[in-house]
């Protein structure tokens, strides 16, 4: 049998009442965290342009855009997917190195809105897409990483998995769905250089893609049967060195989607280790900014290849610099969606300041890597005294997590002044298991224009 048929099989036979509490909980404030990310993405000029091409295209109005108004599932798979990345506030998965939430969750609620699916039935489908791509994405990192954006290929597995459990598919249709994802997955790296706009068209495409695939298998559209394996199939074309094994170990056993960590910085995760020992070393030993002489860090090699920008030039680029966020963070205390504002980019405080930090690969950092993304951060004082802090998990992730009570606080921060009644919104989503997505969605957005 092949790696698709096993994850095909595990996808059609997985139930709601086969999940644990802990599990049903946890994918809820998933999708509170996609929402509220989302929510806070939905005006940046990227997701306008999306919007306004879905405008130009038309087609049925079938599920709802996060900008308001509705479309066709395709059109909302790329508005409401785009616009949950860009703020870098959504999920991430250490292992697969993969943001499941912005590409498995806006395809599922499409889908599950346009055939009025239950609550139950989104939370199952989304279990299934975040194990997956989860899969997927341990079985080809680090090596694939380098090139490829794994929430873009990896993460096509992931919706096509969420919306071929909300089809009801079976087996050997799940298994061509899965074909047509591989075959359709794709996203590469260079955009980093410039900080262009081709994040949120990685996270766009792949939600679009896999729902394309799942919708084409229930039409019996056939695809390759070993996608992943296969001489010329996604490991041996798209990664150096691949793992089989993580694809099919503890498959059923375990629920991949508990090992998700959350974003409480509003930058890329490969700044986080930094940012958080920066602002521990200030705020332990009360130091102000204007005292620091230097800020050394030491890390994995891929937050380097990712984030070692001392120039940034864009609010966006600024998101995958370290040396600006380790900036940011020693001068503000934070680096939250409000500290990336404009006149924070311009500040010639934060620039000086950049220019006295360095960041370079450690070799203990490197090879815990992706199991553990750390950091150690040395801040070398104009008196010579220096401060010390290192960590191997940055805040959000299961090993230091975030509670539930703490990101609703973040979902509240992220849809500041864009939300009426967030505590109803809240709610909404808490008790999402006992209604259809068509009673929960009025409820959930509130905009004026939402349902046309």
């Amino acid at each position: 049998m092949s790696l698709t048929t096993k994850l095909a099989e595990y996808v059609s036979f997985l139930e709601y009442e086969h999940l644990p509490e802990e599990v049903i909980e946890f994918t809820k404030l998933c999708i509170l965290d996609w929402y509220g990310s989302a929510i806070a993405g939905k005006d940046e000029a990227p997701i306008q342009s999306i919007k306004e091409l879905a405008d130009e295209w038309g087609g049925r109005e079938q599920a709802s855009l996060i900008t308001g108004g509705m479309s066709s599932i395709g059109n909302a798979c790329l508005v409401n997917a785009a616009a949950s990345h860009i703020v870098e506030l959504d999920d991430i998965h250490k292992g697969s190195i993969i943001h499941a939430g912005t590409v498995v969750i806006p395809a599922a609620v499409a889908v599950a809105e346009a055939y009025n699916l239950s609550g139950k039935e989104l939370i199952t489908s989304i279990v299934a897409g975040y194990e997956v791509c989860y899969r997927i994405g341990e079985a080809v990192s680090p090596s694939h990483y380098y090139f490829w954006h794994n929430t873009a290929t990896c993460g096509t597995f992931g919706s096509a998995a969420a919306v071929a459990k909300l089809l009801n598919l079976n087996v050997e249709q799940i298994t061509h769905t899965l074909g047509s994802a591989g075959t359709q997955a794709a996203g590469l790296w260079e955009f980093i250089e410039n900080g262009a706009n081709s994040k949120q068209l990685h996270t766009a495409k792949a939600a679009f893609n896999g729902t394309f695939a799942a919708q084409l298998a229930k039409k019996n559209f056939t695809s390759a049967r070993k996608i992943l394996e296969g001489k010329r199939g996604f490991f041996n074309a798209m990664s150096d060195q691949y793992d089989t094994e993580k694809i099919t170990n503890n498959l059923g056993k375990i629920f991949k989607i508990l090992e998700n960590s959350f974003k409480i910085h509003a930058s890329c995760r490969h700044t986080h280790p930094a940012i958080d020992c920066v602002i521990e070393i200030m705020k332990e030993n009360s130091i102000s900014s204007q005292e620091i002489n230097k800020i050394s860090i030491k890390t994995y090699k891929t937050a380097l290849e990712i984030t070692d920008n001392p120039t940034p030039e864009s609010l966006y680029a600024a998101k995958f610099s370290s040396q600006y966020c380790a900036a940011l963070a020693a001068i503000n205390g934070s680096a939250s969606l409000l500290d990336f504002s404009e006149e924070n980019l311009k500040s010639t405080e934060i620039r000086k300041l950049m220019k006295s930090i360095s960041i370079e690969v450690d070799p203990s950092y490197e090879n815990a890597y992706p199991e553990k993304w750390g950091a150690s951060v040395e801040i070398e004082l104009k008196n010579c005294n220096t401060f010390h802090k290192f960590t191997d998990y940055p805040k959000g992730d299961p090993e230091r997590a975030a509670n539930k009570e703490e990101l609703i606080q973040k979902f509240k921060q992220m849809t500041a002044n864009k939300l009426a009644n967030p505590d109803e919104k809240v709610q909404a989503i808490l008790q999402i298991e006992k209604i259809k997505i068509k009673s929960w969605l009025p409820i959930l957005e509130g905009l004026p224009n939402f349902r046309g």
